[in-house]
């Protein structure tokens, strides 16, 4: 039987993607720091934490025990924060880099001795990765780029290894995810010292930016696809919203100005 492992298992796009591959042919490997609500024939939960490489590497010795070879890594966990640059917490700061950064780096790099010639790394990251950052979204920004400059850049080495890396690049999907960044927007509008009719403006864009949601089972699709693609793209764009599109089209100095425009307007 083929198999997978995949981080994040227990969200939402993780549980769809463990869904579409155990019903058809694939075991999975789960590992996340909570379990999941549901039980998923043909697949087995490890509890994770990806921010421990010991934690990983526990994981890793109890999948090789039961398996020679996997087919495919996919990095689906990530949290999403929003705030201002210079009033989030330095925890905060790190914290984000540490999850939905190093976390990759982690698995990655323990679990590549597993990954079957040809075998798949399977990253999700966002569509704001090329763009330039909204206020106040900069840091959830800042480390979706940084993902795919990791991305890309394995895909470089591990070419020559015989190894493909593929980048599925979504907009908005209904997941838990979308729910925090509602309730971090709220927060932030609350608490912020420095932004207080900035943010509450703010709010209203990435209101109308979230409103047209796919849901996580077209992610889930998505990576079974590429997973038995023989010959797969490295970026999978997915549900990319065309005002974000048109915004960053515009020269920076444009964007800044009407940005600043809605902001501030009365």
């Amino acid at each position: 039987m083929k198999a997978i492992v995949l981080s994040g298992f227990s969200g939402g796009m993780g549980l769809e993607t463990a869904k579409k591959f155990a019903s058809n042919g694939y075991f999975v490997y789960g590992l996340d720091i909570k379990a999941p609500k549901e039980i998923i024939e043909n697949s087995k939960y490890i509890n994770t934490n990806l921010c421990d490489l010991e934690s990983i590497k526990k994981a890793f010795d109890v999948i090789k025990s039961e398996v020679n070879e996997i087919d495919a890594i996919i990095s689906m966990a990530g949290i999403y924060d929003l705030n201002s640059l210079i009033e989030m917490k330095e925890e905060d700061f790190i914290r984000i880099f540490d999850i939905n950064v190093f976390s990759i780096y982690r698995l990655n790099k323990i679990f590549l001795p597993l990954l079957k010639k040809k075998g798949k790394i399977i990253t999700v990251s966002s569509e704001l990765a090329p763009l330039d950052p909204l206020p106040f979204t900069g840091l959830y920004g800042i480390t979706k780029s940084t993902i795919e400059k990791y991305a890309y850049s394995l895909r470089m080495e591990l070419q020559l290894l015989d190894y493909q890396v593929v980048v599925i690049r979504p907009g908005a999907v209904s997941t838990t995810l979308l729910d925090v960044s509602t309730s971090k927007l709220d927060k932030f509008t609350q608490e912020t010292e420095l932004y207080g009719y900035n943010a509450e403006r703010f709010k209203k864009i990435v209101d109308n930016v979230e409103s047209k949601k796919i849901p996580p089972s077209k992610i889930a699709n998505l990576a079974y696809k590429i997973a038995n693609k023989k010959k797969p793209k490295y970026i999978y764009k997915i549900n990319r919203n065309p005002l974000l599109i048109l915004l960053n089209i515009l020269p920076h100095r444009f964007q800044n100005w009407i940005i600043k425009k809605i902001l501030l307007s009365k």
